[in-house]
């Protein structure tokens, strides 16, 4: 894999989530923040080395009440090693303080204080210099299955807390992406996900973060039957017919993405400790991926026209739920640094 740095452009970002998700008592213990960021910060390609990492505003990493004082040593911490904050994830969920966004009254106002902590942990970051370009995460909070218990009125119900979420982070300068999965309610297949976005109306404030993972599992239709893009039994050999259903994908959600997970999947869902089943991440080298990396990422990072959208400052890799084994391996995170590379190298600019 090429690991020639032709572009400097989109930069390079970890996600220290993985660290966290699917971890815990009935998982593998969590892996702290400093050893993702030491992780991080050690990887190195031909001498190019990541340029910053994505952050989960949820203990043990990142506590969602931190302080000025709290942020700044953390900015202080991260800087230390050459790294910059790029996107941050709040933590919209019930057990880590938030609500259901389709949810009661007092749901809702949950979800949107985390919301409105994140998006303030985030101007303070840049006012602290170490965080330039990115984005604040979010999710329905809901299930599927609690979804469909009234479908019409639940989307409806959901935009109506992103349209205001989306008013809490414009006046803190921010943005919000809704990450696509198959387990979370309205947002669980590809149409759902475009249909939730419209009915927001908020394409410039509230908008799609696409993980390479998860939209996959889209074109299966996991969760949603009615949004398959692949046949029953599909045969992963046909390429061809793949890479025509992610650009159908891609080009109805491609003008909502302005944040970008690169990510393998090897064409299964996958769930440890409290995170329910979605798309499994693989290692960027796993013989069972289904995906060219460098190919598929050129669907959401070039336009219709072949030139890159420049949609997004920052490109991250995601590997939610790898055992610990491969968390902590180093040649994990330069595999990991030469994928991204490489797909700078195809898709980036100057």
């Amino acid at each position: 894999m090429s690991s020639v740095a032709i572009h400097k452009k989109p930069a390079i970002h970890n996600a220290m989530w993985p660290g966290l998700v699917g971890k815990g008592p009935d998982s593998e213990p969590p892996i702290d923040l400093k050893t993702m960021l030491d992780m991080t910060a050690a990887a190195e390609v031909e001498g190019v080395k990541f340029d910053g990492v994505d952050l989960f505003a949820s203990l043990p990493h990142v506590d969602i009440d931190s302080t000025k004082d709290d942020l700044s040593r953390l900015a202080e911490d991260i800087a230390s090693r050459n790294l910059v904050v790029g996107s941050l994830v709040a933590p919209v969920w019930p057990p880590t303080g938030g609500g259901s966004a389709m949810g009661s009254a007092e749901e809702k106002d949950r979800f949107l204080t985390q919301v409105r902590k994140a998006c303030s942990m985030g101007k303070t970051l840049r006012d602290l210099g170490i965080r330039h370009y990115g984005v604040v995460r979010i999710d329905s909070a809901t299930s599927p299955a609690d979804w469909a218990k009234d479908p019409v009125e639940n989307t409806k119900r959901i935009a109506s807390t992103f349209r205001e979420a989306g008013a809490i982070a414009e006046s803190f300068g921010e943005r919000l992406a809704a990450e696509g999965e198959i387990c979370w309610g309205g947002m669980h297949g590809w149409k759902h996900m475009v249909e939730l976005l419209e009915l927001v109306g908020l394409p410039q404030t509230v908008g799609f973060q696409a993980d390479m993972a998860h939209s996959l599992l889209y074109t299966l239709g996991y969760n949603s039957p009615e949004s398959r893009l692949l046949p029953p039994d599909f045969d992963w050999s046909r390429e061809d017919v793949l890479m025509e259903a992610l650009k159908k994908l891609t080009d109805a959600l491609r003008p909502w993405t302005f944040d970008f997970h690169v990510a393998q999947n090897d064409g299964t869902v996958h769930g440890t400790g409290s995170h329910d089943k979605t798309g499994r991440h693989c290692p960027a080298n796993d013989p069972n991926g289904k995906m060219d990396i460098v190919k598929v990422a050129g669907l959401w990072m070039r336009g219709d026209d072949g030139n890159p959208t420049k949609a997004f400052q920052h490109i991250c890799w995601d590997g939610c739920m790898f055992p610990n084994s491969t968390m902590t391996a180093p040649e994990t995170w330069n595999e990991v640094l030469g994928t991204l590379i490489a797909v700078r190298d195809a898709h980036g600019w100057d």
